[in-house]
């Protein structure tokens, strides 16, 4: 079974959407992502949190506003914080190169 992986950001325009692209053809996992401003590209739903094996979070920020909107969601789940911030084009190679070194550890 593949591992299902959420990323997050704000908008889902830049950080999230990359960090979805550079697991889409990954053989073990599957990716999906979400913003959580109200005004983002595709908002984040407890759908897609209850689908996640692991929820990654671009920002500390990102962590407790998810928590504050979305608590009882998230009971058992694991978030990682990946501490990349909004300095990033989509696919801004430097971004991508982040995104998998600090992703690597959860990977199967």
């Amino acid at each position: 079974m593949k591992k299902r992986l959420l990323f997050i950001c704000s908008q889902n325009k830049l950080r999230s959407p990359t960090g979805e692209e550079v697991y889409a053809d990954h053989p073990t996992v599957e990716a999906d992502s979400a913003g959580l401003n109200n005004d983002a590209e595709g908002s984040l739903s407890p759908e897609q949190i209850e689908w996640a094996d692991v929820i990654f979070v671009m920002e500390k920020a990102h962590r407790g506003r998810m928590n504050r909107k979305f608590r009882e969601f998230l009971a058992g789940k694991r978030v990682v914080v990946l501490g990349i911030p909004d300095d990033y084009d989509y696919m801004d190679p430097d971004l991508v190169k982040l995104i998998k070194s600090r992703c690597a550890l959860y990977l199967p």
